[in-house]
């Protein structure tokens, strides 16, 4: 299960992405990089909390009308220390990130849904705490950002046990499973927004979500950006501690110890809001067609 290590494509230079983004915008992420603490002016994307964002008491997931299994209400432990809010740090709407390994169990299933909870065929819905993820894609060209319409943006990542639909591995055959991957369309404003949970772990890997844009380039071509999002690690310490996560024992990699994430994943974390029944985040990207 550890072998997310086939590279695609390569993460841009500091120079890349001063010539790609501008004098002007240049500046202005460098304005950004000083209001976060340890940022820097190319990957300043919004702050982390240092101390983790205590999840709501209890979240109920809300199952999709063509589910038949239901789900229980997944409550996180009470903590003694002071609620945290998320702080966003304003942010250019064109963020450069580093592009990231497809790694072995992308699946193209074309299925084209906001929520990617359940599996279409039984209907059944994986539990789990309640994800709300937008994606913001713009693109970049000489003349400034503009929201990128029409890209196909799949995201694909495992379920509270560790597992991804779709695929045979030695632990478990799940072919013929479509839960937790789907793709959206981006709108006008560049936006394609899913519901799904918080993703699980899995041994020799930190805690990731797949994703993958798609879109049309010059000369009929199609642009295909890969990589993957992470969570802060405090965060996952508390949504692992109850079920449907605590099952699985403690996690054997963190961020720090993961190859993959070492390679720039830092402008790859999530900042999350919690939510009354769970977390939301917005990631915003810009691509170079």
């Amino acid at each position: 299960m550890d072998h997310d290590d086939r590279q695609i494509g390569r993460i841009l230079s500091r120079r890349e992405v001063l010539m790609l983004i501008g004098a002007s915008a240049a500046t202005l992420l460098m304005g950004c990089g000083s209001m976060g603490s340890g940022a820097t002016p190319e990957t300043s994307t919004g702050s982390v909390p240092s101390a983790a964002p205590s999840p709501p008491a209890t979240p109920q997931p809300s199952p999709s009308p063509a589910a038949t299994a239901t789900q229980g209400a997944l409550a996180l432990p009470a903590t003694s220390a002071p609620v945290t809010t998320p702080v966003r740090i304003p942010v250019p709407a064109c963020i450069v990130r580093p592009e990231q390994t497809e790694g072995p169990y992308f699946v193209d299933t074309r299925l084209n849904r906001t929520d990617i909870r359940s599996d279409p065929i039984s209907g059944i819905v994986k539990e789990g705490l309640p994800l709300t993820l937008t994606f913001v894609v713009s693109r970049i060209g000489n003349d400034g950002c503009a929201p990128l319409r029409d890209a196909m943006v799949d995201i694909w990542h495992c379920d509270a046990q560790g597992f991804y639909s779709d695929v045979r591995d030695p632990r478990r055959d799940t072919t013929g499973e479509q839960w937790l991957r789907g793709y959206q369309m981006t709108d006008a404003s560049g936006i394609a927004a899913f519901t799904t949970i918080y993703p699980g772990w899995y041994p020799g890997r930190a805690v990731h979500i797949h994703f993958k844009i798609r879109t049309a380039a010059a000369a009929g071509q199609v642009y295909d950006f890969t990589s993957q999002l992470y969570f802060d690690d405090a965060v996952s310490d508390a949504v692992f501690a109850q079920a449907p996560y605590a099952a699985r024992g403690n996690r054997t990699t963190r961020n720090q110890n993961d190859g993959i994430f070492r390679r720039n994943g830092e402008q790859l974390v999530l900042a999350l809001t919690p939510t009354d029944q769970g977390y939301a985040a917005t990631f915003e990207i810009g691509l170079q067609l």
